[in-house]
């Protein structure tokens, strides 16, 4: 999503196809990339949407000449990483994958998110919150409840 940063994503998607063959990977993960250090977040947005988009169109060829899927991540700008660009499950709800960690940080409301988004998600990755921690960890997420519900909703992907 960062302008003039084109060249590197397409070069660094290149790289990955390779790896991910080779691995036989099916899925790959596209970053957003990160708000540039100063720049007003709100002042950018619409830029960096822009690149962003052009972005995972030419991935979304490339991908799909190698049969490999293209996952995205809502990354939260709270606790993870503040310069993020793609930071809520609403920003990108049309084309990324849910991530129930910084889902969590950044809105709540898993059950109802995950009920209205998980027809759109590629993979679900799980982290305890606070402090990102494993699933049996103290926190404030109940997973058994969480696993019954992707299970009930018909997830059949990967939980990572």
């Amino acid at each position: 999503a960062v302008p003039g940063r084109q060249a590197a994503f397409r070069e660094g998607l290149e790289q990955a196809v390779r790896y991910a063959k080779a691995l036989g990977c099916p899925r790959i993960h596209l970053m957003a990339g990160r708000v540039p250090q100063g720049a007003d977040r709100i002042a950018v947005k619409a830029e960096m949407e822009a690149v962003f988009l052009e972005n995972l169109r030419h991935a979304a060829g490339v991908l799909a000449q190698e049969d490999l899927v293209g996952l995205l991540e809502p990354i939260n700008t709270r606790i993870t990483d503040p310069q993020y660009f793609l930071d809520t499950p609403q920003q990108a709800a049309a084309i990324l994958q849910k991530d129930i960690f910084h889902w969590q940080i950044m809105d709540g409301n898993l059950t109802g998110n995950i009920r209205e988004f998980l027809p759109i998600v590629g993979h679900v990755q799980v982290a305890q919150v606070p402090g990102r921690g494993e699933p049996s960890s103290p926190g404030e997420l109940n997973f058994p409840y969480l696993f019954q519900l992707l299970e009930d909703e018909g997830y059949k992907g990967f939980v990572g």
